[in-house]
This record gives C-alpha cells, structure tokens and sequence, in this order.
C-alpha cells in the first residue's frame, strides 16, 4: 500500500533527498510509464512509498532476483533488468575467457503489467540488447518457454550463462530475473555476491543500444534455440485419461508435445486456462500447490470427461501437482512429499530393471532439501544407493548434481516439497513438464496392475515405512515481527538457549542453519552450509518428529514443515497423523504465536 505522507516542515529534507534520488533514477529511463509512477509520487509526496522503491536494491534469493513490477531500484523494471545484465556481463567477461563464443540464452514466460510497460518478454529483449551490444552471441527464445528449457539450453549448445525472466508462482504484480550458470545450475555463492557487486558498478546504462527491443531482430549474434531445444525435449497404448492445466502460463504446448513423445496422447485441456493472461483470471492465486482450492476447474472438468489423474503446472512450468479421482472416494490432491515418493520409487525401480547389479548402486544417488520428506532416505537405506540432503532452494540440487556428476556419480531423482521434481539429470533444474510426462506413464504402469497413484503410495509405506508429513506457512508483511520471532526462538529459556519442548514433547536435537549451531554434531556446528541472510531452525523431537521453520526466500512468509517417520510395518497411519497434527498446531502456538504477532494464517 502506498504511505500517502503531506509535506509538513519536518518531512521536507527527508521529501528532497528522495526527490534528488527520483531525479537521478527518472533520467535513466526511458520507459515512459515508470518515469510517470515516480514523477507522481514526489507530487503526491509519498514518503514511505519512494523510500521502499528508491533506498534499496534487490538481491539474490532462492529464485534470483525477484520483487514487484514497477518503479525504483528495488523493483522489476527495465533500467534494473539493464543494469542487472551490465553486471552480470561485466562478471562473465572476467570469468569466461570464450563469451564471445559461446553467449548467453535467454528466455521468459507470460507476465505483464500494464501500468509499468513491463512485460517478460520486454525484459528478455533489453537483456538480449545488452548482451548483443558487447557483441555476445544470444540465445533468445522467439516466444515463451518454461523455465527448465532455459538451464537446458545451456547445456545443449554450450552457453556460458542463462537467464529467465519468470516469477514463477507469485502473485501477478511480481516479476523476476533468474540466472543459471554454465553448469545448467541456478547460481549460487559466491558468483551471486559477486554479480550483484558487478551490478552496482554498472549502474549507467552503456548506450543507448541497451534500450533497443528491435536489436533482437537486427542483430545477425541473435538466434532462436527453439526448434533445437523441442526436437530433443523428450506408440504407447495408455487406458488412462489426463487433464491438464497450465494455469494460464507457458505449459499448454509443452506439456502436449511431451505426452506425444512418451507416445500417450495428449491430455485434455482446461479451456479457460490454457492460453497466456498475465492477470491469471480464473484463480485467486496462480500456485498449484494450495492444492483442491485452486485446481476447481481441473477437478470438475476431469469429472465431465471422465479422466482420472489432473495434472497442474504453475506458470512457468517448473512445479507440477498431480491429483487423483480414488473410486468413490474422491479426489486425493498429492502433497510434494507423497508425490516424491511415488516418483522415487519408480525412477529406482526402472534404474534396476536396466541395473540389475546391486553393485551398481554405489554410483546412485537421489537428493532433497532439507525441509523435504526423508522417505529418499528410507529408500536408499533399503536400497543401498545414496541419499543427500541440501538446503532449500533448487539451486542447491542444481549445483550437487554437477558436482557428484564430475566424480561419475549418477542423480537419477531429486525433489523439493514444493511439488518440485526433477527425474533424471539431464536438466540440473525441477521440471513440470517432464515430470509431468513420467507422471502419466508411472499411472499407465500401475493401472495395468490395477493399482491407482495411492494404492501404491501406501504400498511404498508398508515397505519404507509410513511418512506423514504437513506443510504449510503464515504470512507475515513486516520484516521485523520476523525477526522479533526468531530471536525469541534463539532465546526462548534465556540467553542463547533453545526451546526444550514442543507440546510436551523432548526436544532432542536443534539445527540452526542461520547461525550454524547443530547439537547433533559433536563440534556443535552444521554440516549444511551457514546462511545468514534467512531463518531456517529444525527441531528433532523425542517421538521421531523433525520439525523445522524458515524464512521464504521469494515472498514474505513464515513456513512450517513437520514430518513423522515410522520404521517399516508400522500402520498405523491415523494414530501417526494425530500425533503429527497435535505437534504442528504446538509449533505454530508456542514459537510462532500467530496472534499476537499478527500472523494472517494460510487460507485454504
């Protein structure tokens, strides 16, 4: 909202100073429409609003660079997205000795915003424009593509670095500028810091070729990998019928062509989501993960045409819900837990029929955030491959794949509880699309067996053992309430100490990522890397509850993961669910305390 502020005596040398820093940021650009946003906000004297945009840059989080469209430094705009490229040239130039050879793709999704004239597609072509007048080849996709085909790209044609413009699943004011490495893998430290340090010393735009859209068109350095990337994007007779939502995004067209490839065909479409719309319409918010509430039109579509299995994708095609019409029962909704188990299990069980020598489990691996259900863990015990955890973020997995894949180490499935999925590691990046596709042939196996996605689900935890987990989060808009909470947390029976107890229950073990303290290590310090910039405290409770709360890194909230891990045989999934429901509703009361802290609770 924004602080509409009078200009009373004592505000005016606060209002000149951001007056001078609005004079200095509107002769930077050339967007009419973000000059007139700031130009009307000094007339109305808008403190508050021009010291959020003007007084602070962004940074790198989980997703890259990603903040609300609009003007100012702080915002998603086209002389941010210039300078941005500036320095993320400048940095390449150091770095990478054959730029000029190898170039830098680029790719973008569906967004727009009228107000701010800043559409993705915009953006990627003044990015394009920087690169092009340095004279770095660019791989600028010729319409809107998911982001995985971004990371791959740069690994099929040999780039030195990849950018997508894409907010994922935030609401529509949002925007964002996510950069992969050469590796296919998202950045990460230190070549994030490093790049930002780039950008600051690169404020000016260069020319005025930097703001030239039609340089993309011109420019004999500018290609379009598209039909190169769809020709290798990866007749089976399949019983089951699909429907499909792109949830007004990038997915339609893909997902299509992937089906075909897996030789099924193509699922049905969710007409009133199917095509592009920057202001996703039809749902109240553009996420498939909030699961029933927002898959309405999937759900009662798949009930007309009799389909079985719905398959969501978010707007940029990198997440994928899955739910499933249980005979008379219906419809079961997968968390990203439960579909990482049904994934895992048959990304291992097709690796074995290819492999049956257990020793070749040695060079396996399967990998997951922290905050993600431990059942990999469970498999790979059994199984003897290996299980690795990383800290949240997909950039993280990205960069373990590459590293294990330099040693001969294979990754055949990684996952994030965020219905994030990776099968395979051919694209070091969670794929909807793909996942989508082997999603689709996992239920054409299982249906031959007559077994639907959950009966199976529970088959695997009668050999595994049973995972029930919860996910979930509060919103919270004001950063220092945020912080007021964990420093409660870090101090809650005096000084530096820890809560002992979670609604009554023994608190064995605390892992404090933020500070780096891990009582389960006998040096007292954690083995995931420290990051000091988001919260992230896991409590291991005396029953086999792993509980842990952090920070989002793309939106201001609070999140919430709890998860009970039963030895095999033990059924007793209701008693289990209580136990966990009971330890998550403390967790949330005794540290987070909603209410007094004005936490808006998740809506459902």
């Amino acid at each position: 909202t924004h602080t509409h502020t009078h200009t009373h005596t004592h505000t005016q040398p606060q209002l000149f100073a951001l007056w001078r820093l609005a004079d200095g940021f509107c002769p930077l650009l050339q967007n009419h429409r973000t000059r007139a946003q700031l130009e009307s906000l000094v007339a109305a004297g808008c403190l508050g609003d021009l010291r959020k945009r003007l007084c602070s840059r962004m940074s790198f989080g989980t997703a890259g660079l990603r903040a609300a469209m609009g003007a100012g430094f702080s915002r998603i705009n086209d002389l941010t997205v210039i300078q941005s490229t500036q320095g993320l040239y400048s940095y390449l130039s150091r770095y990478c000795a054959d730029l000029s050879r190898r170039g830098v793709v680029v790719g973008f999704d569906t967004r727009g915003q009228e107000e701010s004239g800043c559409s993705s597609q915009r953006l990627a072509k003044l990015t394009a424009a920087v690169m092009l007048s340095r004279d770095v080849p660019v791989h600028l996709f010729s319409t809107f593509v998911p982001t995985p085909y971004v990371p791959y790209a740069v690994r099929k044609l040999g780039a030195a670095a990849g950018v997508m413009i894409t907010a994922s699943h935030n609401p529509k004011e949002d925007n964002g500028y996510k950069v992969y490495w050469c590796n296919g893998a998202q950045i990460s430290s230190p070549h994030d810091k490093e790049i930002l340090r780039s950008i600051e010393e690169q404020l000016e735009p260069w020319s005025s070729s930097c703001w030239d859209e039609g340089l993309v068109e011109s420019c004999s350095l500018r290609t379009d990998p598209l039909t190169k990337i769809n020709k290798d994007k990866a007749s089976k007779i399949c019983p089951l019928k699909f429907v499909h939502s792109s949830f007004h995004g990038v997915g339609h067209v893909f997902v299509q062509q992937a089906f075909l490839t897996f030789g099924f065909a193509p699922p049905i479409p969710v007409p009133e989501q199917k095509d592009p719309d920057p202001n996703f319409s039809s749902v109240r918010c553009p996420n498939p993960e909030e699961g029933a509430s927002v898959l309405e039109l999937s759900l009662l579509l798949a009930e007309k045409e009799n389909a079985r299995i719905v398959l969501a994708t978010d707007p940029d095609a990198d997440r994928l819900a899955v739910a499933e019409n249980s005979d008379g029962c219906g419809w079961k909704v997968f968390t990203g837990n439960e579909l990482a188990a049904l994934l895992g299990w048959w990304m291992f069980f097709n690796w074995k029929e290819a492999h049956p020598d257990p020793a070749d489990s040695q060079k396996v691996y399967m990998l997951a955030t922290t905050v993600s259900s431990k059942i990999l863990q469970a498999f790979a015990r059994i199984e003897g491959f290996h299980f690795e955890e990383t800290l949240p973020g997909f950039k993280w997995i990205g960069n373990r794949i590459h590293e294990l894949s330099k040693t001969g180490n294979t990754v055949i499935f990684a996952f994030e509880e965020s219905i994030g999925f990776l099968c395979g590691s051919l694209v070091p990046e969670k794929d909807g699309v793909s996942s989508a596709a082997v999603v689709a042939e996992m239920a054409a196996y299982l249906h031959n067996k007559n077994l639907s996605l959950n009966q199976q689900l529970h088959n695997i935890y009668q050999t595994y053992g049973y995972h029930v987990s919860k996910t979930s989060y509060v919103v919270c808009n004001d950063p220092p309430t945020i912080q007021k909470i964990f420093s409660r947390i870090r101090n809650f029976d005096g000084e530096g100490s820890y809560p002992k107890t979670c609604g009554g229950e023994q608190i064995v073990h605390i892992r404090d990522v933020t500070t780096g303290y891990d009582s389960s290590q006998p040096d007292l310090r954690s083995v995931l890397p420290v990051t000091r910039s988001s919260h992230m405290i896991t409590f291991t409770l005396q029953n086999g509850v792993v509980a842990t709360l952090r920070t989002s890194g793309t939106e201001p909230k609070i999140k919430f993961y709890t998860e009970y891990c039963a030895s095999p045989g033990n059924s007793e999934a209701s008693r289990l669910e209580e136990e966990l429901r009971k330890i998550t509703a403390a967790l949330l009361d005794e540290f987070l305390e909603p209410e007094r802290n004005n936490l808006i609770r998740r809506c459902v």
